[in-house]
């Protein structure tokens, strides 16, 4: 589809009711000729009611999840008086924390959806996918604090501090995906 430019046809002045006759710049008049016909963009913009929907299965944002989390365990790392374990253990823990926050916390959405407010009283998971259970953007966000407690308890040598962190850490994150604990609220908490 394409819209045609009006505002400046090669070879002729536009016209002005205050001054009449206006002259244009040749600058201005080469940039009609270059761009005087524009190709629109059709079918590009999304046409979701609401974003946070997809945008876990947007692209590239797997592998910008995993550089996060990678760049947090090379700057854990970075920290002279933090060992290895440490440094591992912190890594999961953090993780863990941030994507509880981000994920079974919060709730709404920060756009301004034409969803009559569905979205208000739902978390991140519970929206992702529109709900739908065992899509490949909530098998990625499920596996990945699994892996993530491997490599931390390998690191750690199974120490039994360490361990009984990383664990406690996971299942705070994998419990709240379980399919059965969709929309519920354990307690009331965190109901409104």
């Amino acid at each position: 589809m394409y819209v045609w430019v009006l505002a400046h046809r090669p070879g002729k002045s536009l016209y002005s009711p205050i001054s009449g006759s206006v002259v244009l710049p040749a600058r201005f008049e080469m940039l009609c000729n270059l761009f005087y016909r524009i190709k629109m963009n059709v079918g590009v913009a999304h046409s979701e009611v609401n974003p946070n929907t997809r945008v876990m299965n947007s692209r590239g944002m797997w592998l910008t999840y995993a550089l996060g989390v990678g760049m947090l365990h090379i700057v854990l790392l970075s920290i002279p008086f933090f060992s290895v374990p440490v440094a591992w253990t912190l890594t999961n823990v953090i993780h863990n924390l941030g994507m509880y926050v981000f994920l079974h916390a919060v709730k709404g959405t920060p756009f301004e959806t034409p969803d009559q407010g569905k979205a208000r009283l739902l978390t991140h998971w519970e929206q992702l996918d529109y709900g739908v259970q065992f899509t490949s953007s909530r098998k990625f966000f499920t596996i990945s604090p699994i892996i993530l407690y491997f490599l931390a308890s390998f690191y750690t040598k199974y120490d039994p501090t360490h361990f009984i962190l990383n664990t406690t850490s996971l299942l705070t994150v994998l419990i709240p995906k379980l399919p059965q604990l969709h929309g519920v609220r354990i307690f009331g908490i965190n109901k409104y």
